[in-house]
């Protein structure tokens, strides 16, 4: 498997985002965000990515160890790794997670929360994402999304929702994501896909599938294309020229005008 891994800051901040591909990986962590919020860590979102993403790649370097077990053992170590933190405050950094493997005749995959893996079939495009998060709290969502982005109010709005967003990760009635408690490992979805119904596959974080998804300005057969012809640069390159054409967020309302971005693209 051949694997082209690229990322690419969301504005000034540092990137929360996290991705590397081996010759049978591929995997992007999306931190989320803080919104200025505290997290009980003195380290930040990048460095959990960071930590979080190099447990994991070090626990799948045994193809027999299951996904979601090699998560859990990974979440777990990078607890142990700061005890000195406050790892039960509901804002404990925490991270999106998706992971493409491949086995002999199969590609094995894990999500948890809306990461997507995008496969490429001879048929056509299929699309694996968690979208749970979706769900919760609509009408917090909703009035974040009425304000432009960098006001006042748009930040005031944005730090209600996450604060009631928080109270919900990772309990049964809202979504999972990682963050200080192996158990969220459970909840991922995962799965396998023949090797024979494969062309290629993209692993992403939202900030680049929203090209597609939210945007509406590609199609995954267009963004295969430029994937094919000019690597993950291009895409994300594309993102940002979309979203330079709405800085404020009235066409497309979101909780920041660019988010962090990356691509991991999988061929064979």
């Amino acid at each position: 498997m051949r694997v082209a891994i690229d990322t690419q800051a969301g504005g000034a901040a540092p990137n929360e985002d996290w991705v590397a591909g081996t010759p049978t990986l591929a995997v992007v962590l999306d931190g989320l965000s803080t919104a200025g919020l505290d997290t009980g860590c003195r380290h930040g979102v990048p460095w959990y990515v960071a930590h979080l993403g190099s447990q994991l790649i070090a626990a799948l370097a045994d193809p027999g160890t299951p996904l979601a077990d090699a998560l859990a053992g990974a979440i777990e170590r990078v607890a142990a790794l700061h005890p000195e933190c406050d790892l039960s405050n509901p804002g404990t950094p925490s991270a999106t997670v998706a992971v493409l493997r491949q086995q002999e005749g199969f590609f094995d995959h894990l999500v948890l929360a809306d990461s997507p893996i995008v496969f490429e079939g001879h048929q056509g495009f299929s699309v694996i994402t968690d979208l749970r998060v979706d769900e919760v709290l609509p009408g917090l969502r909703a009035e974040v999304e009425q304000y432009e982005t960098h006001t006042a109010e748009h930040k005031e709005a944005l730090q209600r929702f996450v604060t009631a967003q928080r109270r919900t990760r990772n309990t049964p009635t809202g979504y999972w994501v990682a963050a200080a408690g192996p158990e969220a490992a459970d909840h991922a979805i995962v799965g396998s896909t023949p090797a024979e119904d494969v062309r290629a596959a993209a692993v992403l974080s939202d900030g680049t599938s929203r090209l597609v998804t939210e945007y509406a300005m590609a199609t995954w057969p267009e963004v295969f294309t430029m994937l094919r012809t000019s690597g993950p640069r291009e895409v994300i390159d594309t993102v940002r020229k979309v979203e330079a054409t709405d800085p404020t967020g009235q066409r497309w309302p979101r909780y920041k005008s660019g988010d962090d971005a990356s691509v991991a693209f999988c061929q064979w």
